[in-house]
């Protein structure tokens, strides 16, 4: 049985919880959160034991991985101190609120040699990765340009976090924007260049649109979370290739080529839902990525996809669009 210690009990600690208990041969066994009820509620899903601190869970109990589901500014200190004790940690992304404090574990991962996965879910995302598969396979010629967009009404969380974008959150750009910026960075690679607007009469870094030059093709970039609760959450791509046209929107997966429009169905490994848990209820991708992360547990390998390298790669990309491309 591999045994997880969740710390953060919030929307998305609820997602993880429910998708370990969704696996064979995984257990959450303790579960660590200040509001008491949000600990409870996860602790019955397992009967796990309850901690108030997240330091707490990672000083007393023995684990096979340590999941972080904190807000951005704790990150880097549970961080490097269940790097410390557990060989194994999942770690929300982004993966830290700074480059340097991106460094700084990535320093602690080469003494440790802790295997650190990031929750960059973009990667397992069944859209996604059906989007990586065709662009690779060169089927249809090679990507001329492309559009990520991800759009969402205001954030709240606890005590407020995600409101204070200049110590806790990075806004928009860093908590949301982030995603799209990862999955570019990992289809495509670095650009040669790129510009970034950053939203004014917003809260700071609530709105973001980046272009970046690969010289053969253009990746436009665009994400904020300035819009009213009523606003429906979007997340979406159009990808031009020489020879079709592939987008995902909330009518679903389309394929457009010279011989008319295809209806994508994908068979999924997961379907599942939690009621209420925030923009995304759907449980697909992060069951794909905590899969990925608890076999590579059960083989006794240290996980490759969505790794810590690349995730502080991502945050220094962000950081660079915050600070006009510097």
């Amino acid at each position: 049985m591999i045994k997880i210690g969740l710390i953060g009990c919030g929307f998305m600690g609820t997602m993880h919880a429910n998708c370990y208990n969704a696996i064979d041969g995984v257990q959450v066994v303790a579960v660590a959160d200040l509001q008491k009820d949000r600990a409870e509620a996860l602790a019955k899903l397992s009967d796990a034991k309850i901690y108030s601190t997240g330091m707490e869970l990672i000083q007393n109990e023995q684990l096979d991985a340590v999941d972080i589901c904190l807000p951005t500014y704790l990150h880097a200190q549970h961080a490097e101190a269940a790097m410390r004790k557990c060989k194994n940690i999942f770690l929300e992304k982004p993966a830290t609120f700074t480059a340097g404090e991106g460094e700084h574990l990535l320093k602690i991962q080469r003494e440790t040699g802790a295997g650190v996965q990031v929750g960059q879910v973009i990667r397992f995302w069944d859209e996604y990765v059906w989007l990586k598969e065709l662009i690779d396979s060169g089927k249809y010629g090679k990507v001329q340009n492309a559009m990520f967009r991800r759009l969402s009404p205001r954030p709240d969380g606890w005590e407020h976090w995600y409101r204070n974008a200049a110590e806790k959150s990075g806004g928009a750009a860093l908590d949301l924007h982030i995603h799209d910026v990862d999955y570019m960075l990992y289809v495509f690679g670095k650009p040669k260049k790129f510009s970034t607007v950053l939203g004014h009469g917003g809260e700071a870094n609530s709105y973001v649109s980046t272009v970046a030059d690969y010289g053969d093709k253009a990746v436009t970039l665009e994400g904020s979370w300035d819009f009213p609760a009523e606003y429906p959450f979007e997340m979406m791509f159009r990808v031009k290739f020489e020879n079709a046209v592939a987008e995902y929107t909330h009518e679903g997966l389309r394929l457009y080529t010279n011989g008319g429009m295809e209806n994508v169905q994908l068979e999924k490994a997961f379907t599942a839902s939690v009621e209420g848990a925030g923009n995304i209820s759907d449980l697909g991708g992060y069951f794909n990525e905590l899969k990925y992360f608890t076999d590579c547990l059960k083989a006794g390998k240290k996980p490759e996809k969505a790794g810590l390298a690349d995730a502080v790669e991502s945050v220094k990309f962000v950081r660079k669009e915050m600070n006009g491309g510097v």
